[in-house]
């Protein structure tokens, strides 16, 4: 048999207030955001994963878009595998109901959880703590489903994680209409194909997306007056933006424009004299 294990810990997850779905995953496994996760806006979430079969994905999405339940999926994808006694999968679907499924086979420790609006699983890892991490973090933390799922990841590495090590991570998020420019339903999409420490890294890159892709808070809002105006002007000059020695308002507000088209902060730019502070307190933090 001609199988690669993908050894891993991961939680799907379900908010009802936004309807958002979505997959964390970690591994010590490269790439492993191009192997676990599947989700679908208004349907469901579903990671597949020890000697994965790829198919459970888009089979399993299939079927929960046909009405059958997380439950009725699993039996469904593992009756027709002959290896199912090798794979992983959690499921949880668009009405907050989920499944988890460990075969007999899955290499200790492994299991999982599954509770209302997510189900958490692992296999390989130093413990079932890491799995009952997970599930009390998610339900406990506070946040969007993004800020929750990767607290879950960050809890489950804290209790001991996959025992071979660390290597990749990541976050798919879906909703409707919720990708750049309201495309598809790919709302986060973000992977740490290998790297030392890739659930702190998916971390960091969550924060990016958060900065580049929200749009701006109305509390977040600042006047170019006094000082916000000084401290503008000195890194607009430093970043090569504004050549004026005493620019005109226009001429700075045009500068910051052409600045923040460059560093892709569309959607945090303010009509007239005004900037995100969080746009500032990024360019302070470049200084």
């Amino acid at each position: 048999m001609n199988l690669r294990p993908i050894n891993t810990f991961s939680i799907a997850g379900y908010d009802p207030a936004t309807g958002e779905l979505g997959i964390a995953v970690a591994s010590k496994f490269l790439g492993v955001g191009a192997v676990v996760p599947f989700a679908k806006a208004g349907v469901g979430a579903v990671a597949t994963q020890s000697w994965a079969n790829l198919s459970y994905g888009p089979d399993g999405l299939a079927l929960l878009q046909e009405g059958k339940s997380p439950d009725e999926v699993i039996e469904k994808l593992t009756s027709g595998d002959e290896h199912a006694a090798l794979r992983q999968a959690g499921i949880v679907d668009a009405k907050g109901r989920s499944a988890t499924f460990t075969g007999s086979e899955c290499f200790d420790w492994a299991g999982g959880i599954a509770r209302e609006n997510f189900a958490a699983q692992g296999n390989i890892l130093v413990g079932e703590e890491t799995v009952r991490q997970m599930a009390d973090t998610f339900e406990q933390a506070p946040g969007s489903l993004a800020e929750r799922l990767l607290a879950a990841l960050e809890a489950g590495e804290t209790a001991g994680g996959d025992s071979r090590g660390k290597q990749s991570a990541a976050l798919l998020i879906v909703k409707e209409n919720g990708s750049y420019g309201g495309y598809n339903d790919k709302y986060i999409d973000l992977r740490v194909d290998d790297h030392q420490t890739p659930v702190q890294e998916l971390n960091r890159l969550f924060k990016l997306h958060q900065l580049y892709f929200e749009p701006t808070k109305d509390e977040d809002v600042l006047k170019i007056e006094g000082e916000t105006e000084e401290v503008l002007k000195e890194l607009l000059k430093q970043y090569g933006f504004l050549k004026q020695a005493n620019p005109s308002s226009d001429e700075l507000v045009d500068a910051l424009k052409d600045y923040q088209m460059t560093e892709n902060f569309d959607e945090r730019i303010q009509e007239g004299a005004f900037i995100d502070k969080k746009v500032l307190e990024y360019m302070k933090s470049r200084d």
